[in-house]
């Protein structure tokens, strides 16, 4: 609809409305209250952004040198494993050794006794655990007790038991008596009865008396 002014006058225009000094003034505030809110926050935004990646950087390096500890102590287990392995082999020489140096003394001992015993030679000697097991022959009965007084008197032995002693008949018309025994070894090791010289004596057994009556 087209609306045409008969009047030929202008046509007022609309007062403008003032805007209190009031309003203005809190709408300044507001602005400025929200660019001081948003520059704290961006403030301890950053700073706390910058703590973060302190943390982060700390963690990563605890993490390197937690890893790090760990191979270390991989490789210290590793040591021990072997240093326990080595000691264990060190541990099998020494008793080893130290066996082989006993049975070196035991078989010059009982050397040494049947030495002194005549009519007497001994066919085997064997050890079990901590005692020897003896057979032989002898020219009679007496001399197997002499090789017994002997054996006795070397402080080597704790123990001696006669299995058995019975006549043989290795050579028809010759007297001998076969025997064996149990001979336990003293863990005390040579005794102070023993004569300095017989450290000087030989290791091998002697050659067989000739058999014959005592």
């Amino acid at each position: 609809m087209i609306r045409i002014n008969l009047l030929g006058q202008a046509r007022p225009k609309a007062a403008k409305q003032a805007v209190p000094l009031e309003a203005t003034l809190q709408i300044v505030l507001a602005i400025a209250a929200v660019a001081v809110a948003a520059v704290i926050l961006s403030v301890v935004y950053f700073r706390q952004k910058s703590d973060l990646d302190t943390i982060n950087k700390n963690i990563a390096k605890l993490r390197a040198e937690k890893a790090s500890l760990e191979q270390i102590k991989q490789d210290v287990d590793r040591f021990e494993a072997e240093k326990s392995t080595l000691q264990q082999r060190i541990d099998v020489i020494e008793t080893l050794q130290k066996n082989r140096s006993g049975a070196q003394d035991l078989l010059q001992m009982v050397a040494n006794t049947v030495v002194r015993v005549d009519q007497l030679w001994l066919t085997s000697v064997e050890r079990k655990s901590d005692s020897l097991q003896i057979k032989g022959e002898a020219g009679s009965i007496n001399a197997v007790a002499n090789f017994i007084t002997e054996l006795k008197r070397s402080g080597y032995f704790d123990k001696i038991e006669i299995k058995n002693a019975k006549e043989d008949d290795i050579e028809p018309g010759v007297e001998t008596y076969s025997f064996e025994m149990n001979v336990v070894i003293s863990p005390g090791g040579t005794s102070a009865e023993q004569p300095k010289t017989q450290a000087a004596a030989a290791t091998q057994a002697p050659a067989p008396a000739p058999k014959g009556r005592s």
